[in-house]
């Protein structure tokens, strides 16, 4: 691979359903969140290959439930525009409706979550501003809560994004040719709409295009990427940018099962016909299959190599922009630091199905970031009373920590691991692996291909000690494992003691 060439995924880190739009010399992308608190994280690139979080759209969700933990509901598959000098992003929540914000400065204040429309089942929402001053919203549907699965619908919409009008269209309906249609965006050139939507499924799909030569249709449509003879399973749900130049170039991603879904960059060019051609040929249908190395953007001036942030020191006391809850944030999880991270020991949720770990609000997780790294924190462990205790976590549906506890006076660490059962029972399971003259720790973990980690402990300038037991790291619902912290009463029903992290480390392996 030369300096000029760029290797896939540009992005091996959980930005599901990825939406991109260019404004300048700058590109800006965002990805669902689910339940994960601050919501919508905007991606900035000059060069559409290194990319960095600089923002998110808002800190919590203010909606009935969000402030306990919600797994896989929340924020799902947004769309970016740039219109009338703002940029704006839809969104849907499967339970509860459509929603907007926008700003005129994407590393400051977007505006607070606007209803758009209420609706249960109603998802992917993509928004239109047509030449002569029309609005459009075209959107998806989660089966699961709608009964309606493989269609698109389309309403007109206020030119200023808050309402929607009339009654809606379906446009196109999949069930023969598209099955699980959904995730549609939205463009128009030479005179054609297109709307760039995947289908067939998460794990095994592809991306599809229809062209019309009015919003109303009728609609025909053409498949032009597949998996082909590459390992990249269900390249679908992405964005489209074109440069000055006239160069195309395609975001999407791909399923990568408990690293999440990750991001790949395909070229993309406009064929003769009309329609494109993206990634490297795949036949002579003009269909494409994604390219795993690829000259960078010829136009575009490559930035330094950049990845999202992992690492954090801490300075100011709270998390950096890489760090999300598992709901939305209350302020008594986080006390006052300076040069550290002071996490409040939080009791276990209340009622007998969600007395677990798994059920905690308060982690304070990431994704991970490579297929192999390694993650290292130091914490000191301020307890109050029997049970307080803080540590490492790798976090999804199944899960393992590596905790300081205090314990009838004495420093104890504890090995916790649980899962969801496929009946939805978690299980879980507590063992003491050693005692400690000390209250403050250095723990890692070692992730390494197929998500295995491997913790380990010492105190002090003491030896490294290895937890005996691997773990096998598990996905979450509607996304990757993620790694983290932790502050937590396993006992007491009142938040009392803290713990204080002093920074937090990432070695990317290989």
């Amino acid at each position: 691979m030369t300096s000029h060439d760029y290797h896939n995924p540009i992005l091996c880190a959980d930005y599901s359903d990825p939406d991109i739009v260019r404004v300048g010399d700058d590109f800006f992308m965002v990805s669902s969140s689910f339940n994960h608190m601050p919501a919508l994280p905007i991606l900035h690139s000059t060069d559409l290959v290194n990319w960095q979080i600089i923002n998110h759209v808002f800190q919590s969700l203010p909606l009935a439930g969000y402030n306990q933990y919600q797994p896989g509901k929340g924020v799902w598959a947004p769309s970016i525009r740039w219109h009338g000098n703002q940029l704006w992003v839809f969104f849907s929540t499967p339970d509860e409706g459509i929603f907007m914000c926008r700003t005129d400065d994407p590393w400051g204040e977007w505006s607070a979550p606007h209803c758009v429309q209420p609706a249960k089942g109603w998802i992917d929402p993509c928004p239109f501003w047509d030449d002569n001053g029309d609005a459009w919203l075209v959107h998806a549907f989660a089966h699961s809560r709608s009964g309606i699965k493989h269609q698109l619908q389309l309403f007109a919409m206020s030119p200023d994004g808050t309402s929607l009008r009339g009654e809606g269209q379906i446009i196109y309906d999949g069930s023969c040719d598209q099955p699980t249609l959904e995730g549609p965006k939205v463009y128009k050139r030479g005179g054609w709409y297109y709307i760039f939507a995947p289908a067939g499924s998460v794990e095994t799909g592809w991306e599809t295009v229809l062209r019309a030569r009015s919003m109303s249709g009728p609609w025909e449509a053409k498949n032009v990427l597949f998996q082909g003879n590459t390992p990249v399973n269900g390249p679908h749900q992405g964005g489209w940018v074109e440069l000055d130049d006239g160069e195309c170039w395609f975001v999407h991603f791909q399923d990568a099962h408990l690293y999440g879904r990750i991001v790949h960059l395909q070229p993309m060019r406009w064929e003769q016909d009309g329609w494109p051609r993206i990634g490297e040929p795949l036949g002579d249908d003009g269909a494409g299959q994604p390219v795993m190395r690829w000259p960078r953007p010829a136009s575009l001036p490559p930035s330094p190599p950049l990845l999202p942030q992992t690492d954090d020191d801490f300075a100011s006391g709270v998390p950096g922009l890489q760090w999300q809850w598992q709901a939305n944030p209350d302020p008594r999880w986080l006390l006052p630091g300076d040069g550290q991270l002071n996490l409040r020991c939080c009791e276990l949720p209340r009622g007998e199905d969600k007395q677990h770990f798994y059920w905690l609000p308060n982690l304070l997780l990431q994704k991970f970031p490579a297929w192999q790294f390694s993650a290292e924190t130091t914490l000191t462990l301020n307890a109050e009373a029997s049970g307080d205790a803080g540590g490492l976590v790798i976090y999804g549906e199944r899960y393992a920590a590596l905790l300081l506890e205090k314990r009838d006076g004495q420093s104890r660490l504890l090995w916790l691991t649980g899962w969801m059962s496929d009946a939805g029972v978690v299980r879980e399971r507590r063992e003491v692996i050693a005692t400690l003259d000390s209250t403050t720790c250095t723990m890692s973990v070692e992730v390494s291909h197929g998500g295995i980690c491997r913790f380990a402990w010492r105190s002090g300038e003491a030896n490294w000690q290895r937890v005996a037991q691997p773990f096998a790291a598990g996905k979450g619902k509607w996304v990757g494992a993620k790694v983290g912290l932790v502050a937590v009463s396993l006992e007491s029903q009142a938040q009392r003691g803290s713990c204080s992290f002093n920074h937090f480390a990432i070695d990317i392996i290989g």
